[in-house]
């Protein structure tokens, strides 16, 4: 019943992925008991299916595939080597491996068996594990080598399964060949059951947990579905690192959900001309990435490049008007920004046939009621966005914190979970993206958006990304500040940054001005999110110690600029 009730709310989707409006008033999330998506709907599906349901391209010329029927029986063999190992429903298992087919194997696998998936991103150091064995209680490990490095001297127990060559103390996941490819199941599996703890990227604090459940990203992702616009039979390419819940999201359930191809590219280091290559000679037909990727794509010539392609979207932050309107140039598709969380599937989007507004995410996704909350708690035009609790709860909300139970109690008691995002609302409908609550910012009253100065900022030749953070002043309490990375074959110097304040003037209203510009590398999360938070300590400890000079310039080092009193 379960499952039928899935297929039904997806089935509603796809009819009208073109009619948002039909589909947001017809729309409702399916009532579920007992499902497990990678049974009920991935088996079942998958049966007798030789259609590709994956394939990765990698930079050495590597290229794998695995049809639907292969991943089912695969899985099962996984599924059976882990409960030999003694993995358990409930138990916790990390997962650190790179964009390899075991990658999706040991998913689907977990899923089966009950076990709660712990994603982690290669990309993590031995003291990150150990606060993620600390605080997520994990029993079992599934890595490779360059991985089960990261664990030696570890004192926590836990089983261990390498992918790769043999090593001692490890158990190949080569013993998966051996194995039944029947699976049987050991008990029931609610909806309500956990399935998947996130540890969040810690753009601002220390990463939180994030739990999610058979229902909640399984079925959640629906709205993933619907805004990617993907096909049965598409090929969809998504560039995200595993570990991170937008992987999750458009290199797993949003795709399959439909009945596409997930297509990975697996590369050492980022190249935009083979990305764009590869584009055109696997026949994209549906490309998802972030903002990082998209403007670095850009510096490409991306007239030369053939495409297929019939969506273009992005997430993870904002993508930059300037981006969109030079694929559109080049191509004639628009980038279709999305809005989701860790803590959510994807909550606010420009969903296909519909205007796009410049600057905007869109609007809230079938199924979700999005409110935008000021400080009072009094919804409007503008504020925080929140997902509204009324009525069904969305299926694609996290249960809460594992850490912070309470948290969440709270949020609920209130009647909404709040994003920590601030966005305002067109009389349409469509939201536009301010930034986060910890990153706005007031400068002689005015209230900055970070995210809008650094859209400008990368609308210069020079510039390759930006960040823009409050730096103490004197008169206006504080001033906007922009810390600049460049384009390679440009070098920081005063006759740069002049350049720079020049043009950013020519197109800011004067209390929006950037009063001071260093050139630095930025820091970021290990999901390359910029971390405004380590930006804005960095500043406040320079203008407290008041060090100046070297790559940092204000205003006043140039008496050509003209002084304009906002």
């Amino acid at each position: 019943m379960s499952a039928s009730q899935f297929l039904a709310a997806r089935d509603l989707l796809v009819r009208y992925r073109d009619d948002y409006d039909r589909a947001v008033r017809e729309f409702r999330w399916p009532e579920l008991d007992r499902f497990n998506w990678a049974l009920d709907y991935f088996d079942e599906y998958a049966t007798n299916n030789a259609a590709p349901a994956l394939r990765i391209i990698r930079a050495d010329g590597g290229d794998t595939s695995r049809s639907f029927a292969e991943l089912r029986d695969r899985s099962n063999q996984v599924a059976n080597l882990l409960r030999a190992m003694g993995a358990e429903r409930g138990d916790r298992l990390l997962l650190m491996l790179p964009n390899s087919v075991p990658l999706w194997e040991v998913i689907l696998g977990a899923m089966k068996l009950g076990v709660v998936v712990v994603p982690a991103t290669p990309q993590l150091t031995p003291s990150d594990l150990a606060d993620r064995f600390e605080r997520g209680g994990v029993r079992h490990v599934v890595t490779d080598a360059t991985g089960a490095a990261k664990f030696e001297g570890m004192t926590a127990r836990f089983t261990k399964l390498l992918v790769g060559k043999p090593s001692a103390g490890w158990r190949s996941y080569a013993e998966a060949d051996s194995a039944p490819t029947g699976f049987r199941v050991d008990g029931v599996t609610l909806a309500s059951d956990p399935l998947l703890l996130y540890f969040t990227s810690g753009t601002t604090a220390k990463p939180k947990l994030v739990l999610h459940t058979h229902e909640s990203f399984p079925v959640g992702h629906l709205t993933t579905m619907y805004w990617l616009g993907v096909k049965e039979g598409d090929r969809h390419l998504n560039i995200s690192s595993p570990g991170w819940a937008k992987h999750a999201y458009s290199s797993f359930f949003g795709p399959w959900n439909a009945g596409a191809t997930i297509v990975v590219y697996d590369s050492p280091r980022f190249d935009a001309a083979a990305l764009l290559t590869l584009i055109g000679r696997a026949e994209i037909a549906t490309l998802c990435a972030p903002p990082t990727v998209w403007r670095m794509v850009i510096s490409e010539d991306l007239s030369r490049y053939k495409v297929s392609l019939r969506e273009a979207l992005s997430a993870g932050e904002p993508c930059n008007p300037e981006v969109i309107d030079q694929v559109r140039q080049a191509w004639g598709i628009t980038i279709r920004d999305g809005y989701g969380q860790t803590e959510t599937t994807l909550v606010v989007g420009n969903t296909p046939g519909q205007p796009v507004k410049p600057g905007s995410m869109g609007r809230p996704m079938p199924g979700y009621n999005i409110d935008l909350v000021d400080a009072d708690g009094r919804a409007g035009d503008s504020g925080e966005i929140c997902v509204t609790l009324r009525g069904k709860r969305p299926c694609g909300l996290m249960v809460g914190y594992l850490d912070d139970p309470a948290k969440m109690a709270a949020a609920q008691d209130r009647g909404f979970y709040s994003t920590g995002d601030v966005a305002v609302r067109d009389e349409d409908g469509y939201i536009t993206y301010v930034g986060r609550a910890d990153d706005v910012f007031k400068c002689s009253d005015y209230r900055i958006s970070p995210f809008e100065l650094e859209s400008v900022l990368i609308e210069h030749p020079a510039v390759a990304e930006a960040g823009v953070v409050e730096s103490p002043d004197p008169v206006r309490l504080t001033v906007p500040k922009a810390f600049v990375a460049l384009r390679a074959g440009f070098t920081p110097s005063r006759e740069l940054a002049l350049s720079i304040l020049q043009f950013t003037r020519a197109r800011l209203a004067p209390y929006k001005r950037i009063r001071r510009l260093e050139f630095a590398e930025l820091p970021k999360t290990i999901s390359g999110k910029i971390r405004r938070v380590e930006l804005r300590a960095r500043e406040r400890e320079a203008v407290a110690a008041k060090i100046s000079g070297g790559a940092s310039y204000a205003e006043a080092d140039f008496p050509e600029l003209e002084s304009v009193r906002p």
